[in-house]
């Protein structure tokens, strides 16, 4: 059904003519308040413009859906949430043009879902727990500028 809503929309969504050169902004879908409160303030703090989505629902709502009006330029998210998986949403943005990268956490990491992970284009992943820290330079790494496809 995922795939079906992204097929449909893909061609009224153009990643790559809305794209701002700064601030950079995220989208974060983590069904944990609190992790989502910490991954937010570390990244509102490094000067992104940060979007938060608390379930897969709301994370194909900013990605796949006409009405979506605003860009991404990376998303982070959870793997495992209610609604739809974070792998699922990479797997369906593969059909996108210009779709954003993606960083997938999980406090379920296993070698399989790695693997999968990498099959699908993630382009980080980070187990659970993990330093923020590390997390945020792998997010200044990869929206550097000279990093970025237009």
């Amino acid at each position: 059904m995922l795939h079906e809503s992204v097929q449909r929309n893909h061609d009224l969504i153009d990643h790559a003519s809305r794209r701002s050169p700064d601030p950079r902004r995220i989208l974060l879908a983590e069904d944990d308040r609190e992790m989502r409160s910490l991954l937010a303030s570390a990244l509102r703090s490094e000067g992104y413009d940060v979007t938060n989505c608390r379930n897969g629902d709301q994370l194909v709502d900013h990605v796949v859906t006409p009405s979506s009006q605003v860009d991404f330029d990376l998303i982070i998210s959870d793997v495992r949430m209610p609604a739809h998986s974070g792998l699922e949403i990479l797997d369906a943005g593969r059909q996108i043009a210009g779709f954003p990268p993606m960083i997938l956490i999980t406090a379920f990491g296993s070698e399989n879902i790695h693997a999968q992970a990498r099959r699908l284009g993630a382009v980080a992943m980070f187990d659970k727990p993990f330093d923020v820290d590390d997390l945020v330079s792998k997010v200044a790494e990869i929206l550097a500028p000279e990093s970025l496809v237009h």
